[in-house]
């Protein structure tokens, strides 16, 4: 805003600075709001609510039990006859098993049932401890996690997987056929997903206080057939069977607001109360991620469309049946499936609410939990790192700035100060084409408030840039977060670089690729030091020490223990049997080993034979 009131510059084209907050309605507009359903209490709860109180509060303990405590804060003994008692204890009272009617299915999911229960408890150990010592916390924001199959992954961490190999094996099972049970979890698709899920795993390894957050699709993005040689795309109906490796949290579940309108402050010009009839609730899931050879565990919270509100008695008594349920599908639909096709408008539309919903779930939880350390909100950048994944997350940079004007009281100055140190942002692609945009007219439709946030931040930054370099309209077109064609569309990559203290590349040549094409005028104005390389691993835990055991075991042996699991600077260890022949013919075996596993694999499940002397090129 200018000084003397007005939002526009005499010399940035009108166009790109408007600074408008479309849909906003005078005060004395009325807000439509449906009447929810209230659940009927009985007992106690009643009798509360009758004496005019809330009813709906939870008790909490009136004392510590001892015992509890010293339960939850030691480790599950790591013994065979415990483990087994675990196993056997899931069988029969978790899936109501016996000896005679359980199968290898069963046998999974009582032995991961009974590996989660670790995990949970360590959890719970790691979050109180980082709570304790007021640790900053890292939340990596990502559509994709590919995690893979999580059951071995985690008997490794844990360091247990010959003691669930002897009580498999008691009770009739080869833990290798038990492993191949799981299902690959439908949460990713590529490269992206699998950085994602490599950094969730190396900061728990690494013992950082790190978070992953998501989506949970009930169908993932699809599972490929081949039907008379051409690809068929299917469900994946991984959430058929339940579960072991996510924990539902009812207790955690958030509102998300679609569409509606504005109604202004009248003490605040700035600020906004945002009405809308249109609301869902996005309720999480968690997802423990171990570290190797410590006690520390990550966490993955995905979030669902929680629906228990949107089924309609009225509509449904009175026949209209899909009516009734309408809500429901609606909202459901969110989080179905992996970037939905937006070949249509309604299937942008869908994209567009999924990612919000994505977004608003993951700052309203991160700011809750800031909220408990009595910090004030201008803090939440010492608290709270957090890092988007690509641009889908980019919607996280209004949401948030209109949780802290809106919803918090701070002024647009420390509401942009506190976001900018907050969000840091991985850029994926190179080609200007495949940078995500979305069209003005639709955000403004589907979020109101949001749009006028995001004309706001370009506007301030154009004018910052006029200011330093006087006259250069052509920069201010090219820099705008607003591109000028019909209709307009929002730069996401654009929002996210001006709206993050970091931007990096995920290769030192993709880093200098970008800083001299898409983001070139960029560097010139928020200097080089803003943009910077962080190159693309992979976590050894699974691609190799789970992938290849047998060369674990020979790397093993020349570093002289496991460390390097942890530290792969290690590895030049292995310098030293570059001349050792028996050395090196028992790495060329271990080699060819898994290359004949891979052979066998492709042709049990292709019928197609290959020779294990070839040469494997993977992709």
């Amino acid at each position: 805003m200018n000084q003397d009131g007005s939002y526009f510059s005499m010399t940035i084209p009108p166009s790109t600075a408007k600074a408008t907050t479309p849909g906003v309605h005078g005060p004395d507009v009325p807000s439509v709001q449906p009447t929810p359903l209230k659940r009927v209490v009985s007992g106690a709860a009643l009798k509360e609510l009758l004496a005019g109180g809330g009813g709906t509060q939870a008790k909490t303990p009136s004392c510590e039990d001892t015992e509890f405590r010293a339960y939850a804060h030691s480790e599950i003994a790591r013994d065979v006859a415990t483990i087994k008692n675990s196993v056997v204890m899931h069988l029969t009272a978790t899936f109501l098993r016996t000896p005679a009617s359980m199968d290898s299915g069963h046998a999974y999911l009582a032995s991961a049932f009974s590996v989660r229960d670790r995990l949970l408890q360590r959890w719970n150990l790691t979050n109180e401890y980082h709570d304790k010592i007021g640790a900053k916390r890292v939340y990596y924001m990502s559509l994709e996690f590919l995690i893979g199959r999580t059951f071995d992954n985690a008997l490794l961490a844990l360091q247990l997987r010959d003691e669930y190999a002897k009580v498999l094996g008691d009770v009739g099972f080869r833990l290798e056929d038990i492993i191949d049970e799981e299902r690959d979890a439908a949460l990713g698709n590529g490269g992206l997903g699998r950085l994602a899920a490599c950094y969730v795993d190396s900061m728990a390894c690494m013992n950082y206080p790190g978070w992953g957050y998501g989506l949970r699709y009930r169908y993932g993005m699809f599972q490929q057939q081949i039907l008379n040689g051409y690809q068929v795309e299917a469900p994946d109906c991984w959430l058929d069977s339940p579960n072991p490796w996510e924990f539902p949290r009812p207790d955690v579940t958030y509102p998300v607001k679609f569409y509606g309108h504005l109604v202004r402050d009248p003490e605040v010009p700035y600020r906004y109360k945002w009405e809308s009839d249109v609301e869902y609730d996005a309720m999480a899931f968690d997802v423990p991620v171990p570290g190797y050879g410590t006690e520390n565990v990550g966490n993955i919270r995905l979030w669902s469309c929680k629906t228990n509100g949107l089924f309609d008695l009225n509509k449904f008594n009175a026949g209209d049946y899909s009516g009734a349920t309408g809500g429901q599908v609606a909202a459901q639909i969110l989080t179905n499936v992996l970037y939905p096709n937006d070949n249509t408008n309604e299937g942008k539309e869908l994209r567009l609410r999924q990612e919000y919903l994505f977004c608003s779930a993951t700052l309203q939880d991160i700011i809750a939990r800031f909220k408990r350390t009595g910090r004030p909100m201008t803090e939440l950048d010492q608290m709270a790192a957090i890092q988007l994944n690509d641009t889908h997350p980019t919607l996280g940079i209004p949401e948030l700035m209109r949780i802290l004007i809106d919803e918090e009281g701070l002024t647009w100055d420390e509401a942009w100060s506190t976001t900018i140190k907050t969000f840091a942002f991985t850029n994926h692609t190179v080609l200007p084409e495949a940078m995500e945009k979305w069209p003005v007219p639709m955000l403004d439709k589907i979020l109101p408030r949001h749009v006028g946030i995001i004309y706001d931040i370009n506007l301030f930054f154009l004018q910052s840039v006029e200011k330093a370099f006087p006259g250069d309209r052509e920069l201010l077109r090219n820099i705008s977060i607003i591109e000028e064609s019909s209709p307009q569309q929002v730069r996401m990559a654009y929002l996210a670089c001006v709206g993050s203290h970091r931007v990096n590349g995920v290769a030192a040549i993709h880093s200098d690729i970008i800083k001299q094409s898409i983001f070139r005028d960029f560097v010139r104005i928020q200097g080089e030091d803003k943009f910077i390389n962080k190159t693309n691993g992979v976590a050894p835990r699974r691609w190799m020490n789970e992938c290849n055991p047998d060369m674990s075991e020979l790397i093993t042996e020349a570093v002289g223990d496991r460390s390097w699991v942890t530290d792969l600077t290690k590895l030049s260890t292995l310098e030293a049997r570059a001349t050792d022949s028996d050395f090196r013919q028992r790495w060329w075996a271990a080699k060819q080993k898994n290359k004949q596993r891979l052979a066998d694999y492709i042709l049990a499940t292709t019928g197609i034979q290959v020779s294990a002397d070839a040469m494997f090129d993977v992709q």
